[in-house]
């Protein structure tokens, strides 16, 4: 195995995604237990977030026809569905072939929402079956990246 440095700079935890099957009664928890504050909402998969802080926590509905594909493969096997790692700005093509050089398959990369806004992620497995989305930060739609100047 080649060593290789990763082509981003670490920044926080993003969000994570908590699995429910009340998603009212999550809303409601979250806001009157922690205080948080509305986020995005995501009607047709059954999704809303909440701010954390600076970061999102997801209540995703597995009761609801969207959020099938966050289902447990056991009942009462999980209840997170993944952990989002915020990155800085990163090559696509540098982060394939880093991922690469240390054997981790890349499950997904979409253009996701996040706490910092719409951003690029990969979606890979760690040896033990958790769910890590690596996502870059916030890309606007002519193009700028969020961290870089205009």
């Amino acid at each position: 195995m080649t060593e290789s440095r990763p082509p981003f700079s670490l920044v926080g935890i993003d969000h994570i995604v908590f699995i429910v099957d009340d998603l009212q009664k999550a809303t409601k928890w979250y806001a009157d237990v922690l205080g948080c504050q509305p986020g995005y909402s995501y009607p047709t998969l059954g999704m809303e977030q909440v701010w954390c802080g600076a970061a999102l926590i997801v209540l995703w509905d597995i009761t609801h026809p969207g959020g099938t594909s966050a289902v447990p493969p056991v009942k009462g096997g999980r209840n997170v569905d993944h952990v989002c790692i915020a990155l800085s700005p990163f090559d696509e093509h540098a982060m394939r072939a880093h991922l690469t050089s240390h054997n981790v398959s890349i499950e997904r990369e979409a253009l996701h929402g996040g706490a910092r806004g719409m951003g690029n992620s990969f979606y890979v497995l760690d040896p033990w079956g958790n769910k890590l989305e690596l996502k870059g930060p916030a890309v606007y739609p002519d193009g700028r990246d969020w961290g870089k100047d205009k």
